[in-house]
């Protein structure tokens, strides 16, 4: 393998929301900054929102996700950073270097500092049929849809009514699907009101308390099996529907993609109000492992406007341990970030992320 001469006093893994502000927020106060990312163009999940952003100006209120992204490369381009992508990070070694896969060859990048910001990957359930053509995550069904301009099915079941399931409806709703029936096991719906009256407007149902049980057809789905759920999550006998439709899309979670971190020997713990398994870090983003920083929803699952503060953190924090910031210019900065933070997790939807959030930096200061 060819190892790099270069060695940045950050390498930033993952070029999403979380990634691309920890690079902006180091490398224009003056830290070299490598960040690397395994898709073919930098932005992460921010290219996938057509739909306007909530919240203050701070969090880019009123903005669609794709106009933010856009912003973002921008400030890459204009601090300099140094962007790999098509670069697939597979195994961090000794000495903090990393393993990338790069132009078809391995090479390897030793830096300073490192943030990990490599996001979340989908969650499924299976049930009988659900390995045929024509089941697909919300995840999958956003990047057909808005980045690729592919329409994956004409009439769609909705599994799941967090704040992505009904978003991608109605994404799919404005792109000419027909989205026949949302289904929710949970008693209420799990994502913003706002968001579920869009699709209602639409006349779409949202039954809550329901499941899918089955997927029917021969090559590909051709209908399925819905039922309604006791409070344990249990079907009900005897409330079983079929629907015809052709695409089921599973919008059911996301879990933090911990494998790089794991493999640098940071200590995780188990949080499923983050989605599962997580590093576990201090206020400051900083893991176990006193040169490893974490990020977005690697760091717990969460919203793309949470995602870019964490980045911002993390890249703060790393400039203090670099000396390119005083402590106290760096925990003045740090106080308006975590405030900000704090404004992010206010609701019924946020209020456990943030107390687990805190649970973790508990953990983590309680490490030394």
């Amino acid at each position: 393998m060819n190892r790099y001469a270069l060695t940045p006093d950050l390498a930033v893994v993952g070029a999403g929301p979380a990634g691309l502000m920890a690079a902006i927020e180091a490398a224009k106060r003056g830290a070299r900054v490598v960040l690397i990312d395994e898709n073919a163009e930098a932005g992460g999940q921010l290219f996938k929102q057509i739909h306007k952003f909530f919240g203050s100006k701070d969090h880019y209120g009123g903005t669609r996700g794709f106009d933010i992204g856009k912003k973002l490369l921008r400030e890459v381009e204009k601090c300099g950073i140094e962007t790999w992508v098509k670069s697939i990070v597979f195994g961090i070694f000794e000495d903090n270097t990393l393993g990338i896969v790069k132009d078809g060859k391995s090479k390897l990048l030793k830096a300073q500092k490192i943030i990990f910001a490599t996001g979340g990957s989908e969650k499924a359930i299976n049930f009988p049929g659900w390995t045929l053509p024509g089941v697909l995550g919300a995840g999958a069904v956003q990047t057909l849809v808005n980045i690729h301009r592919v329409l994956p099915g004409r009439r769609f079941l909705m599994v799941g009514s967090g704040n992505v399931g009904l978003i991608v409806s109605y994404q799919l709703l404005q792109a000419g699907a027909e989205v026949c029936v949302v289904v929710e096991a949970a008693p209420r719906i799990g994502g913003y009101a706002v968001h579920a009256a869009k699709i209602c407007r639409f006349g779409v149902p949202i039954l809550t308390s329901h499941t899918v049980t089955e997927a029917h057809g021969k090559s590909e789905v051709e209908a399925a099996t819905i039922v309604s759920v006791d409070q344990r999550g249990k079907p009900i006998p005897d409330t079983e529907t079929d629907i015809e439709i052709d695409t089921i899309c599973l919008a059911v979670g996301l879990s933090p993609l911990i494998e790089l971190p794991v493999m640098a020997g940071c200590k995780t713990v188990y949080l499923p109000e983050l989605g599962g398994h997580v590093p576990i870090h201090d206020e400051n983003m900083r893991t176990t492992v006193p040169d490893i920083y974490v990020a977005g929803d690697l760091a717990g699952i969460g919203e793309a406007s949470t995602a870019m503060e964490e980045g911002r953190l993390a890249g703060i924090g790393v400039l203090e341990t670099l000396g390119c910031l005083t402590k106290d210019d760096a925990e003045e900065l740090k106080i308006k970030i975590r405030d900000r933070l704090r404004n992010l997790c206010m609701g019924p939807f946020g209020e456990k992320k943030y107390r687990a959030k805190l649970q973790l930096n508990r953990k983590q200061n309680c490490m030394g």
